[in-house]
């Protein structure tokens, strides 16, 4: 039976989750993705990554990270700055249309955490953590 495989169980709490979020984030009125969220806090935590280094951080293709840097920044959310040393090569930067929607979405994302893990304990999530972790780390490609 389907539901009792382990990753049946996990791709179902995944996507019921990324649903839900994206609903909260809908319903407030805040045009912005789940995925688009994830690129602007990458890019805000690290402006010195390749769009490579974005894809592997946010679980995405490289065209579809591209798509959206693209998307986001049309959209004034990421600028793209000139590298003073390498004129060819640019660096994104989050701009401030980008931290408002990035502060807006903060309360909403936090509320949908709190949701998600209900009747969860810390000792349970403290167990959970370094399990979902072995199993990355268990499909990762060889060095």
């Amino acid at each position: 039976m389907l539901s009792s495989i382990v990753f049946y169980a996990l791709d179902k709490a995944i996507r019921s989750y990324r649903r839900m979020a994206q609903a909260t984030i809908d319903r407030a009125g805040l045009d912005i993705t789940i995925d688009q969220w994830l690129v602007l806090r990458v890019l805000l935590e690290h402006d010195d990554l390749t769009q490579h280094d974005i894809a592997e951080r946010v679980f995405k293709d490289q065209a579809s990270v591209a798509r959206m840097l693209a998307l986001l920044t049309r959209r004034g959310l990421l600028s793209a700055v000139p590298l003073p040393h390498d004129g060819r090569r640019t660096q994104l930067r989050v701009t401030e249309a980008g931290h408002r929607i990035l502060a807006a979405v903060q309360p909403i994302v936090l509320q949908n955490r709190t949701k998600a893990l209900a009747g969860i304990s810390e000792e349970e999530l403290a167990v959970l953590r370094p399990l979902l972790d072995r199993i990355a780390l268990n499909c990762a490609p060889p060095a």
